[in-house]
């Protein structure tokens, strides 16, 4: 299957006919998987992960 065009600047999945929020990485020499970010539940999932990782780094660096 041709997906290349599905992906954003080569890096973000954006598919929003594919109803799956995780994909299979593209190449088989990589494992895991990434996020359809045509779903807005992904949007979501970024977002708490960068703002408890500010959480982290904020009370790990405060005085």
């Amino acid at each position: 299957m041709d997906n290349q065009k599905f992906y954003k600047l080569g890096v973000f999945y954006y598919n929003p006919a594919d109803s799956r929020l995780l994909i299979p990485k593209r190449s088989s020499s990589m494992n895991g998987y990434t996020l359809n970010f045509a779903k807005p539940i992904s949007l979501v999932i970024v977002g708490l992960f960068l703002f408890l990782t500010a959480v982290f780094v904020y009370l790990k660096f405060r005085n």
